[in-house]
């Protein structure tokens, strides 16, 4: 397959294609002319990682899932606990938008929105 072909069949851009290969997630083979020539190893790599990347692990989250995947002789426990430990992460995130969010209704609530030039949202933000 060529990379617009896998593109197309794993979901992901060229330009990210390319630097998942300048990383090392995948390594194609090379036509004789130059041009990239992917296998299914690769198509199922890409998929894997384009998974991954969708529940928002980092780049080096899927390195080490992709390592555990390869890794016949892994311990689901090691896969078990990266994923914990992502989903710690996300829920702190979850936790500091619920608190961004009550933050910004309570300025929107408190802001007229009239003429007047009085704004209790630009005050906040200027830390006034």
């Amino acid at each position: 397959m060529n990379i617009g072909e896998v593109a197309k069949s794993s979901g992901i851009p060229v330009k990210t294609i390319r630097y998942y290969e300048d990383i090392g997630f995948i390594q194609p083979d090379r036509d004789a002319n130059g041009y990239r020539n992917f296998g299914d190893k690769d198509l199922h790599k890409l998929t894997f990682i384009g998974r991954a990347r969708s529940l928002g692990f980092t780049i080096e989250e899927c390195r080490a899932l992709l390592a555990l995947y390869e890794d016949q002789s892994r311990a689901s426990a090691d896969v078990k606990r990266l994923a914990i430990d992502h989903l710690k992460d996300i829920d702190a995130k979850i936790e500091a938008l619920k608190s961004m969010r009550d933050t910004l209704s309570d300025l929107v609530t408190s802001c007229a929105g009239d003429d007047r030039p009085d704004c209790p949202i630009l005050n906040d933000l200027a830390g006034r």
